[in-house]
């Protein structure tokens, strides 16, 4: 009765220790599951600051004409009524 209780025993400590480093969702599951987890939330991070920064700008430009007038003078070249734009262009070797 002895041998026979502890044959099942080591058939299961058997099993079980295949189960976990050979069966489904294994160790080595685990493990890439977890970089896998931790790249994920290295990019939503990424994201969620970019998406941050994009509201930020979007309640700027509801709220005052100051992102508005900033953005047409940057993308557009555009000028107040009366004010001069200068360009100063500086060659390449000369400070």
């Amino acid at each position: 009765m002895k041998w026979k209780l502890t044959t099942i025993l080591f058939l299961t400590l058997v099993y079980l220790q295949y189960s976990l480093w050979f069966g489904k969702n294994n160790v080595n599951d685990y493990r890439q599951m977890s970089r896998l987890i931790e790249e994920m939330q290295v990019q939503n991070a990424k994201l969620k600051q970019r998406n941050d920064h994009m509201y930020a700008e979007i309640t700027d430009l509801y709220d005052g004409l100051e992102a508005i007038e900033e953005r047409a003078r940057t993308s557009l070249g555009m000028i107040k009524p009366n004010e001069h734009f200068y360009r100063v262009i500086i060659e390449s070797g000369q400070e």
